[in-house]
């Protein structure tokens, strides 16, 4: 049989997606990207469709039949062509253990010792199969740290490694509490930071290095602008001190919290490098907002005109070439608009397009009557709430955090009253990364901006974690559930535990929001855990 890797799986569903009969015209329907991650959850989770929409993806629940029937479509197509994703090398070799015993005893046989690294992350189906497989023996022993499963968003079952020793009523636990990276005040923090979490093997980490003089910072400033101006000015003390700028992390819980530290590291000159590869303003879903944006500001503007397009259904290329001429045919000399629909209205699109061309007829009208556009944070919200929400929510595995950053970008944007004034400052700032980019590539030394997630398993000499504040670490999301909270406070034990010997933890009193301007915010929750004499408290001197 053919294993069809990630590409492969998006191509067969979009082929199937295609055959089944429905109308792109009358509904937007998730891409094969999308489409592939809802089955591969089911897959790994073990649990049903309609289970995983409901609390993943409830903007698909109206869909929920053409997408079960796509999904059957799929698993027949697959066994015609032969043909198996990565989730059926899991899922039909746990099938085939379970229902042919002469297979499973051979195999169960052969293996007599099974170890498993990183159980931690472990999802539903893998510990089955491991169980399975083990069923006659019970000579397993897995490795992991409850204390950092953070990865229950994409499958992984924290339940795994903390019933293990009720499935396994004769295992051993070996607890491994001597730490070789941080010093003890660090540790201290660490250990302090997880005890209030219920479910856990209860560990004291305890250090083999030398006490540090330097306690861990706790840092509260104005608003994120003082925040990325503290952190920026420490990073250059630090680099005086003879620290290494790749030795320093600033570590968040969403990628749309750095934005105004990237903004300061650039205008400081400080290079960084961020671990996703991508910079803030250079990610597709905030170009392709700004194209709206660009093209109200400019009429002429052919790049923004072809961005914008081709997010509507049925436009790709050849579509986008012919709407630009006539389009730019029928702009007089002065390229002013009277009304933006009127012109739209008068021009010929396919069939498939046309219900999205009025949409955007009527959008464009609305961010900017009668050619003058409104305030740039407006428009933003206009764009996405209009246009831009279906399209994400279709073509993108994250739309969650995609929409969160576009809700950062329209706060942002409210600092400028004027249109040209906020695509300059987005020029510059993207001018600016691109000449920082060529530098680094000669000179590997540059900080280090990561998401928690992303940090994982990694470690430095200083490490900050910003935006301590409840809402944005520990997430908005997070709050309903002793369970998610308990997660949240995991992953804020990881970002403590990857500094060896200084950490600073900062929030801001207040927020730019997109709807309400400033708004007041209450120190993280977890901060609150730790005991003040385990912290230095920092007092900002404002000039």
């Amino acid at each position: 049989f053919t294993i069809l890797d990630r590409e492969d799986q998006k191509d067969l569903i979009d082929t199937v997606v295609a055959a089944s009969g429905i109308n792109p015209k009358e509904i937007r329907f998730p891409k094969g990207d999308v489409l592939a991650d809802i089955f591969s959850f089911t897959v790994n989770t073990e649990r049903t469709v309609e289970e995983l929409l409901a609390e993943k993806f409830p903007y698909f629940l109206p869909l929920i039949e053409q997408i079960k029937d796509v999904h059957a479509r799929y698993e027949r197509k697959k066994k015609a062509t032969n043909s198996m994703d990565f989730d059926d090398l899991l899922e039909k070799t746990l099938r085939m253990l379970k229902e042919h015993e002469e297979v499973a005893d051979f195999y169960q046989r052969k293996f007599q010792f099974v170890l498993v690294d990183e159980y931690q992350d472990t999802n539903k189906i893998q510990a089955d199969f491991i169980d399975t497989l083990a069923s006659q023996h019970r000579n397993v022993m897995v490795v992991g740290d409850d204390a950092q499963s953070i990865y229950s968003w994409r499958g992984a079952n924290f339940k795994n490694i903390l019933a293990f020793p009720e499935r396994y009523p004769d295992a051993q636990v070996f607890k491994i509490e001597l730490n070789y990276r941080s010093v003890p005040e660090i540790l201290s923090v660490a250990n302090a930071a997880i005890a209030p979490n219920v479910e856990q093997f209860k560990k004291e980490l305890s250090a083999t290095r030398d006490s540090n003089t330097l306690k861990p910072a706790i840092v509260g400033l104005n608003d994120g602008s003082e925040q990325a101006q503290f952190v920026a000015q420490r990073i250059l003390e630090l680099r005086d001190e003879g620290i290494e700028l790749d030795e320093i992390a600033i570590l968040y819980r969403a990628h749309y919290h750095a934005v105004e530290l990237q903004l300061e590291l650039s205008r400081r000159g400080i290079p960084y490098q961020i671990t996703s590869g991508v910079r803030f303003f250079e990610q597709a879903h905030i170009k392709d907002v700004a194209a709206f944006i660009r093209f109200v500001a400019n009429p002429r503007d052919e790049v923004a005109f072809k961005r914008m397009i081709k997010l509507l259904p049925g436009i790709g290329n050849k579509s986008a070439d012919n709407l630009w001429r006539a389009w730019e045919a029928s702009l007089d000399a002065s390229g002013e608009i009277a009304s933006w629909g009127d012109r739209l209205r008068g021009m010929q699109v396919g069939a498939k397009s046309k219900k999205s061309w009025d949409q955007l007829a009527y959008t464009l009208d609305e961010i900017a009557p009668g050619g003058n556009p409104n305030p740039p944070s407006e428009m933003i919200t206009s764009v996405v709430e209009a246009i831009y929400d279906d399209y994400a929510k279709a073509n993108f595995t994250n739309y969650e955090l995609r929409r969160e950053d576009l809700n950062q970008l329209a706060a942002f944007a409210r600092q400028f009253k004027d249109v040209n004034e906020f695509l300059s400052q987005l020029a510059l700032i993207s001018n600016v990364d691109a000449e920082a980019a060529p530098n680094q590539a000669a000179d590997t030394e540059a900080v280090n901006l990561s998401s928690v997630h992303q940090a994982k398993g990694l470690e430095y000499h200083t490490v900050f974690v910003i935006w301590l504040t409840d809402g944005m670490f520990p997430s908005t999301r997070s709050l309903e559930t002793r369970e998610a909270i308990e997660e949240e406070r995991r992953l804020f034990y990881v970002a403590v535990t990857r500094a060896r010997d200084e950490l600073y933890l900062t929030y801001p009193h207040m927020r730019l929001n997109a709807g309400y301007g400033e708004m007041f915010q209450r120190p993280s929750r977890f901060l609150k855990e730790i005991p003040t004499e385990l912290l230095e408290d920092w007092q900002i001197s404002r000039r």
